[in-house]
């Protein structure tokens, strides 16, 4: 099969790495990754499946490890060579379309009795990352055994499927992983009705994000910092109220709050603030603009950063983690977070965010386009591998 294998080499590491670092902002080096031949993962244990992709994303998580600035803490939990793409839609042997849910928690790997968070449906903090009859790794697209969505074929346990809807295209069911993400983490976000909420970034993300406060939540508003006009124009179409610069921000919020302006910081602030890029530069921004005993959501996977916490201990701001997805309470009822990302992203059109799609052969190009997908007037890039499967039959 054709994959896009990602092997651990620390001098390719180092080196892309330190051309990443040369070439800031110019766009994602491909790293350790090369486009092979190789067999299909076989199928680990009762329960597995057999997944031929039709789209996979690329986000932020899979540029970051591409150019080696994805934080070390995650090498024990990584089994290589792995093949990335875990923004998954793809078809069983039968026929039918899932998206894939990337996490390998217990059931995936055949534990049982399941750890408490498992068992309470809380796969998302799974205990047993690196045990089971798989290898190490958080989720498939960074397993050894399972593959993953950039390639022709991969494995999934039954566990991690879900059925698409026939209505849904192909474009919009390969945005239901990200919009779980962005889902998960409003309602990790616990916005007080009419509260003042800012969101940083506006990639798929920041976007899906604004979507899912709009549908799952009742702030009062939604404040925006977004760089680029077509991330603006979109984050007012999905139901901001207000959209910024991000230099503009906490006038924004100032505005909004009717506060004071004390130095460098605010008086009051955004009752909630996702950060949705988790840079040293956002989240310094978030402490900023975060009131007295307000939270902020860390949305996009931040690495090793350099903050000054003391506006954190002062204003006593909870900061808070927001990964994958589980099962979720809302308005007194449980649901899957993959089915209400479904139900968005039927509802709000988000299958028009993808942008642009590849195939795998074109994966620089591919790569490149999503490292400057904001500059570039494009949102969700993905590489389209039905021409393969075309191809085959």
């Amino acid at each position: 099969m054709k994959a896009l294998q990602f092997r651990r080499s620390v001098p390719r590491f180092a080196a892309a790495r330190i051309a990443g670092e040369l070439a800031a902002g110019a766009g994602a080096k491909v790293g350790p990754l090369k486009l092979v031949d190789i067999d299909e993962p076989s199928l680990p244990g009762p329960g597995w499946q057999r997944v031929r992709p039709r789209l996979s994303g690329i986000c932020g998580s899979d540029l970051s490890t591409i150019d080696g600035r994805a934080s070390r803490y995650f090498e024990p939990i990584v089994s290589f060579p792995f093949v990335p793409g875990h923004e998954v839609v793809g078809e069983l042997d039968d026929g039918r379309r899932v998206v894939v849910e990337p996490v390998l928690s217990c059931a995936t790997r055949g534990i049982d009795p399941p750890c408490s968070f498992c068992a309470a449906g809380e796969t998302g903090r799974c205990q047993n990352l690196a045990h089971g009859h798989v290898g190490a790794g958080l989720q498939t697209g960074y397993c050894e055994d399972t593959g993953g969505g950039w390639s022709t074929s991969m494995v999934a346990h039954e566990s991690q499927l879900h059925a698409v809807d026939d209505a849904l295209d192909d474009e919009s069911a390969v945005l239901i992983e990200p919009t779980a993400c962005a889902v998960h983490a409003v309602l990790r976000a616990h916005v007080p009705a009419g509260g003042i909420v800012a969101v940083i970034g506006a990639g798929t993300l920041g976007l899906t994000v604004v979507a899912a406060l709009t549908r799952f939540a009742e702030p009062g508003q939604v404040l925006v910092a977004a760089k680029h006009p077509e991330q603006r124009d979109a984050a007012r179409r999905l139901g901001a109220h207000d959209v910024v610069a991000p230099s503009e921000l906490a006038r924004a919020v100032r505005r909004a709050d009717r506060c004071q302006v004390l130095g460098d910081r605010l008086s009051g602030g955004a009752h909630v603030v996702l950060d949705c890029v988790g840079g040293d530069a956002t989240i310094d921004q978030s402490l900023t603009v975060a009131r007295p005993g307000g939270r902020v959501v860390l949305v996009g996977m931040p690495g090793h950063v350099g903050v000054d916490l003391a506006p954190l201990w002062q204003r006593e701001v909870e900061l808070v983690g927001a990964y994958a997805y589980g099962t979720e309470h809302l308005n007194g009822r449980e649901a899957h977070t993959f089915d209400l990302a479904a139900e968005l992203v039927a509802n709000a059109g988000l299958g028009r965010l993808v942008s642009a799609s590849y195939p795998l052969e074109q994966y620089r190009e591919g790569i490149d386009h999503a490292a400057n997908a904001g500059r570039r007037g494009a949102t969700k890039i993905v590489f389209d591998l039905r021409h393969e499967r075309e191809r085959r039959l």
